[in-house]
């Protein structure tokens, strides 16, 4: 969505937060200031950093690691892997290290990593185009590059949110593309789940991977069925609740040391059924709630006023947090971001 960039805020009630900066944009325009020779990136921090203690567990709403520090990831989303391109954005702008020893030199802490399970159950080679500025990279394929990707972010001390963002390798999301279910006709639920266990068992023996995010953004799907994605209602077709739990189980029977992210309905913005009914799975203290909020998700005339903006955030996703509810758990905020064009763009720097 090129008209919206995605901001980093310090959301100081919530367990972890991600700027959706494109990394291909990151990369293009840090190539202008960078030598164009070497095409690296410059950084602004200092690099080194202890890393957390894996594996990483959650406790009541944190996230802590293996001695019971609290950690909060600050993650920035690398898209490209999901796309019909099957290789992360700003690869053929600048090197792999370069661009994530920006992102390490920026404060983040960690990269949430999008792939399609076409991408996992085809793994073609990735065209050279895309790969221009990694030339050692050339000739390989989706998963190999990935891999590469992940282990060029654990050197940096970075972790990693594996996130299936769709099925079909294309953008997301809307009507017109589909894949808002978990499955599709193309990758019914049988592949999604084995798709799982492969990505979770490949990175079994890679600490820097420290969670699933099970699937972007549920919302309704009509290709696929009339009902609306619900959450508990006994519907195989529809609840999304029986299938966050299907999956997390699911990954943890292969690396029971992973966290499980799971997100709400309607685009991952309303979270209220687990309020209530809760995710449950067999390994304890891995649960997160993950939630996403743009600005057009809201109606205009209430952007006018903070507090009201606050608690629509609040009633939808912001009760996870609240002591005493069975539902209690980290919340990372995956995907965020206001308008930064015409009208509304004038109202966002507003405020």
């Amino acid at each position: 969505m090129p008209k919206f960039a995605r901001l980093l805020v310090i959301l100081g009630m919530v367990a972890a937060v991600t700027c959706t900066v494109t990394v291909s944009a990151v990369a293009g325009a840090a190539q202008r200031a960078a030598d164009t020779q070497r095409k690296s990136i410059p950084t602004t921090n200092p690099l080194p950093r202890p890393p957390s203690v894996f594996p990483l567990s959650t406790q009541d709403r944190w996230i802590v690691d293996a001695h019971g520090k609290r950690v909060k990831l600050a993650s920035v989303n690398w898209y490209g892997a999901e796309s019909p391109e099957y290789a992360v954005g700003g690869l053929d702008k600048a090197s792999l290290g370069s661009i994530v020893t920006w992102i390490a030199g920026h404060g983040f802490n960690s990269i949430r990593l999008p792939w399609s399970n076409e991408m996992v159950e085809k793994n073609p080679v990735v065209k050279p185009e895309y790969l221009s500025a990694n030339p050692e990279l050339k000739g390989h394929r989706a998963l190999d590059i990935y891999d590469r990707v992940i282990a060029a972010a654990a050197r940096l001390g970075l972790m990693v949110v594996l996130d299936n963002h769709r099925s079909r390798a294309d953008w997301c999301c809307d009507f017109d593309h589909g894949d808002g279910l978990w499955y599709s006709r193309e990758y019914p639920e049988s592949a999604w789940v084995a798709d799982w266990k492969t990505m979770a068992a490949r990175y079994r023996n890679q600490p820097a991977v420290v969670a699933a995010d099970l699937r972007n953004e549920i919302r309704p799907d009509p290709a696929m069925t009339a009902k609306p994605p619900s959450w508990g209602d006994g519907d195989p077709a529809v609840d999304w609740k029986r299938a966050a739990e299907l999956g997390g189980n699911t990954v943890l029977a292969m690396n029971p040391k992973l966290l499980i992210m799971v997100g709400g309905l309607n685009y991952g913005r309303n979270l209220t059924g687990a309020y209530d009914s809760p995710i449950q799975l067999n390994v304890p203290h891995r649960v997160i709630y993950t939630a996403h909020d743009y600005v057009f998700n809201h109606n205009p005339a209430k952007l006018d006023s903070y507090s009201v903006f606050r608690q629509e955030l609040v009633d939808t996703w912001g009760k996870i947090l609240e002591p005493g509810r069975p539902a209690i758990a980290p919340l990372y905020v995956g995907e965020f971001g206001s308008c930064t064009e015409g009208e509304c763009a004038v109202k966002d720097l507003k405020y």
